[in-house]
């Protein structure tokens, strides 16, 4: 029935472009917005309008913020001598569950992946390197996930940070390889805290 009604089969098509949602996820995503009042939906469409005009990343960590800065580098209070590198904005809400960390972050938003496209300069490398020769960084921890592709860019990260007299450490990960930090519990990433290790 839903593929005859035009709209609905265009809505659920829409939901079906986000990352994990199945066709069938799809749909009940579109049968669930049918069953909103007019101003639910409008405040449904505002908030992803809203989120994609405010949005944008922090010109310091590249990570994502709706003001000048992102809360981390507004932080004055924050370690900004230690910066963590992570794949995407997603890995810093899950490190900043742990509550220990109070060094500062640096978001690369993917990882090199030659048999992907994703060469060096597609990620926010050189924005890491720039802020290692201007600010005072004595510790870069490699916070990739624990693939080939995370493995290979935290290996180029230290052989381009370490001529540059700046230390450089890996995480020291309990999860299996393929794993995401993203889904990491809170105690595991504070053991991987507590246990990394020099390249």
């Amino acid at each position: 029935m839903a593929d005859y009604i035009e709209s609905l089969q265009r809505l659920s098509e829409q939901f079906g472009r986000l990352p994990g949602v199945g066709r069938k996820s799809a749909m009940r995503m579109a049968f669930a917005v049918l069953e909103l009042t007019d101003e639910q939906a409008q405040e449904f469409c505002d908030a992803i309008a809203d989120a994609k005009a405010r949005i944008h990343l922090c010109p310091n960590c590249q990570n994502l913020t709706d003001r000048e800065l992102c809360p981390v580098c507004a932080d004055l209070s924050r370690d900004t001598s230690v910066i963590c590198v992570v794949e995407d904005a997603r890995d810093v809400l899950s490190m900043e569950k742990v509550r220990e960390y109070r060094g500062v972050y640096h978001v690369l938003h993917g990882v090199i992946s030659p048999m992907n496209g994703i060469t060096p300069d597609k990620i926010k490398l050189r924005e890491l390197i720039e802020r290692v020769g201007r600010e005072d960084v004595r510790e870069i921890i490699v916070a990739t996930n624990p693939t080939v592709e995370g493995e290979a860019t935290a290996m180029y990260i230290a052989k381009l940070v370490k001529p540059l007299g700046v230390k450089v450490t890996r995480l020291a990960y309990g999860m299996p390889v393929g794993g995401d930090i993203e889904y990491a519990d809170e105690v595991t990433i504070y053991r991987a805290l507590e246990g990394r290790r020099d390249f």
